[in-house]
């Protein structure tokens, strides 16, 4: 194991990239071992039972809780040492995220516990050891990552890969564990709501994982069974956030990084009124309609109808809205010249490739549906509002990535240091003042002066004042002219970035109205309002088992990307 020292040597970099090389075929095939005792769970495979699988991950949970445990523990014999830190990752927010997320994931444990307590005659005790060890997890991780997910490790390199990318894909398979148990609750549901639609003709077969024995306490257990369905959601993307805030600390193991002073770019809520507004108006009334949606879809064939035709209308208006917002944010770009920040940065360049990534879930539901309606026979009035849905879905993705990613890319733009340090000295009377004038009033154009006293820039220092004579006069007169000219042009200076500080008022507006958006378009499919599975439509063309396995393979990407564009464009808000 190599320890921080000196400048490495030449062959130096050998060593650290077999090293990375290694680990991540490590975690590569951790996860897919995972993946494929997942799937025979799922599959009701002969011999594998749920207690296989979660021994599984209970098994790599303590192993993570080891490596943080000894990580911590170094970290505090040597916390005198100063050690290099990505300011870019790991932000505040993002923490405080994750945090809101993992208090829910705890009370999703907490929900587990009560169920394994009420139905313990039946389950296996590993369903009720997995809840308190996730806790325990849960719990030590958010601990780790606000205190150290901005470290550049030097130290123990090759030993902290491996655990690191270890924990990566722990998170990765506690992910896919989460939206594989919720996904076969939506489906169950999913099948019971087609024969509504009057789609008798599709095997109904729920897959139904219940236990086999009466529970202890009735009323409980129904809120325990329908609670956790309903924080599934929040699980599911604390994981992933979780997974990518590693797989930065991974990425910046052994990194060179330049130091340079961190622009603070705290999140104000003055300037985006508007963009607020409009924002919220579309939250509230999105929460609206899910709330409608689940209440009339399964209730009857005329109800799920019109669900699906409310459904439709309203996110094709909202994607519509973001589409215009999106073109305006680009051509406003385009107006400016700024150069973009090409420094490597893991951080950024992971935002990209999963703002692309994840939106190739939405954009396959989106082609499958329309190639459904071009292909279909029959065309139910409804299933005619999905065709301009779909397409906007693919046109709007499409936009605000281009958007999120320039924006991300564009280097902040730096107050003048001249007017940062500007310093004036005012003689009035024989009398020698001080003034820094804020940067108020220097853009309103009012300055010292304005009330009857001559500030003046001096190169060296006043040794004496001035005499009363005429020569005095003159001199006094010759600087009044100076000080106009000067003030002149700082009034010219900043009156000339009025158009500046204009556009960058609309992008903060647009960014806070595209944030609560996508927001507002993550609540449908995250709490069970999916039309993907209630159409119908495509399980008659492409056939119910291969429609569903497409749904349930993009879904969660689909959900993942709504979550990180916020983040994203909560980030945009703050660097604009």
């Amino acid at each position: 194991m190599e320890k921080a020292g000196g400048a490495p040597s030449v062959g130096g970099s050998y060593p650290q990239k077999n090293a990375e090389i290694l680990s991540s075929q490590y975690g590569i095939n951790l996860f897919l071992a995972g993946l494929l005792l997942t799937f025979a769970w799922a599959v009701h495979a002969v011999g594998i039972s749920k207690s296989h699988l979660l021994s599984y991950l209970i098994t790599l949970m303590l192993i993570q809780l080891l490596w943080m445990l000894w990580y911590l523990c170094r970290s505090c014999t040597q916390r005198r040492l100063i050690r290099d830190k990505d300011t870019h990752a790991g932000a505040r927010w993002l923490k405080c995220g994750i945090t809101l997320f993992a208090v829910i994931t705890l009370i999703l444990d907490s929900f587990k516990i009560g169920y394994y307590i009420d139905f313990s005659n039946c389950l296996s005790p590993t369903e009720g050891i997995f809840p308190v060890t996730h806790a325990v997890h849960t719990i030590l991780q958010v601990y780790f990552l606000w205190c150290h997910a901005k470290d550049i490790i030097q130290s123990f390199k090759t030993l902290e890969r491996f655990g690191v990318i270890h924990s990566v894909f722990t998170n990765l398979l506690l992910w896919t564990n989460g939206v594989l148990t919720e996904s076969k609750h939506q489906l169950n549901e999913h099948k019971e709501r087609l024969i509504t639609l009057g789609f008798g003709n599709i095997t109904i077969v729920l897959d139904d994982h219940a236990p086999q024995c009466n529970c202890t306490t009735t009323t409980l257990c129904s809120i325990f069974s329908q609670g956790i369905y309903y924080l599934y959601p929040f699980n599911i993307e604390y994981h992933i956030l979780a997974s990518t805030m590693l797989y930065v600390l991974w990425k910046n193991i052994g990194r060179k990084v330049e130091h340079h002073q961190q622009h603070k770019t705290p999140f104000k809520f003055h300037g985006i009124t508007v963009g607020m507004i409009f924002g919220l108006i579309v939250l509230t009334s999105t929460i609206a309609i899910v709330v409608v949606y689940l209440i009339q879809i399964g209730g009857s064939k005329v109800k799920s109808e019109l669900a699906l035709t409310m459904f439709y209308l309203h996110a094709i208006f909202v994607l519509a809205l973001m589409c215009t917002a999106g073109i305006v944010a680009l051509l406003i770009y385009r107006l400016e010249d700024r150069s973009l920040d090409n420094s490597k940065n893991p951080a950024r360049k992971l935002d990209a490739e999963l703002l692309v990534g994840t939106a190739a879930g939405s954009w396959l539901l989106s082609w499958g549906s329309i190639l459904a309606i071009i292909c279909a026979q029959a065309h139910p009035k409804y299933t005619w509002y999905n065709l301009p849905y779909s397409v906007l879905v693919i046109i709007e993705k499409y936009i605000q990535n281009l958007f999120i990613i320039e924006s991300i890319h564009r280097e902040q733009e730096k107050v003048n240091d001249d007017i940062k340090t500007l310093r004036i000295v005012t003689i009035s009377r024989g009398s020698t003042l001080s003034l820094t004038p804020s940067y108020k009033e220097i853009y309103n154009g009012t300055t010292a002066h304005d009330n009857g006293e001559v500030p003046c820039l001096f190169k060296g220092s006043i040794s004496g004042r001035e005499n009363d004579g005429g020569g005095g006069a003159k001199e006094e007169t010759s600087q009044d002219k100076s000080l106009v000219m000067h003030s002149a042009s700082d009034f010219s200076f900043y009156s000339g970035n009025s158009v500046a500080n204009n556009k960058r008022r609309i992008l903060k507006n647009i960014a806070a109205f595209l944030f609560l958006c996508n927001l507002s378009l993550w609540i449908p499919p995250a709490f069970g309002c999916r039309p993907e599975y209630d159409n119908g439509l495509e399980e008659i063309v492409f056939g119910f088992e291969p429609w569903i396995i497409v749904v349930n393979l993009a879904m969660p990407f689909s959900i993942f990307y709504r979550m990180h564009s916020a983040a994203s464009l909560f980030e945009v808000n703050c660097k604009t």
